[in-house]
C-alpha cells in the first residue's frame, strides 16, 4: 500500500471516529430535558492494521456517564415523588458544546488532511505523466 494509501486511510478514520462523536453528543444535547436520561460517551482506540504498517482511529465502546442525575422539584410533574422532586438529565450543555466544538475541529483537520494527500496525489501522477 502507497503512502498516500495509508495516509488516506488514516484520516478516513479520524473522520468516521469524530462523526461518530459529534452524532453522540447531538443526541446528548436532543435529551438534555429528557427525565432519567444518561450522558452518553465514546471511547476511541488506535487500531494498528499489520500488514498495511498503518494506524488508524477506531471507534470503542459507547458508556454511559455514571455521575448522579440532577434532582428537580416540580410537584406537578407527573415523574414527581411524594416530595415533588424527580429525576432529570446529568448532561451539561456546556460541556456538550465544547466538546462538540472540539470533534468539530478535529473533523475539519482530518479533512483538510485527507484533501491534502489527495493533491499530493493527483499532482505527483501529473508530473509521472509529463
Amino acid at each position: 500500500m502507497s503512502e498516500f494509501s495509508k495516509s488516506l486511510s488514516v484520516s478516513t478514520s479520524g473522520l468516521q471516529a469524530q462523526s461518530s462523536r459529534l452524532r453522540h453528543l447531538s443526541e446528548n444535547i436532543s435529551n438534555a430535558d429528557t427525565p432519567g436520561y444518561r450522558r452518553k460517551t465514546i471511547d476511541f482506540k488506535t487500531a494498528f492494521t499489520g500488514s498495511e504498517g498503518a494506524s488508524a482511529v477506531e471507534v470503542g465502546k459507547v458508556s454511559l456517564d455514571d455521575r448522579p442525575l440532577e434532582k428537580i422539584h416540580d410537584p406537578s410533574h407527573p415523574m414527581a415523588d411524594e416530595t415533588g422532586h424527580y429525576q432529570g438529565s446529568n448532561v451539561d450543555l456546556l460541556i456538550e458544546l465544547a466538546d462538540a466544538r472540539e470533534a468539530q475541529r478535529s473533523y475539519e483537520a482530518n479533512l483538510k488532511m485527507f484533501e491534502q494527500a489527495r493533491q499530493m496525489s493527483s499532482s505527483l501522477m501529473q508530473l509521472l505523466r509529463r
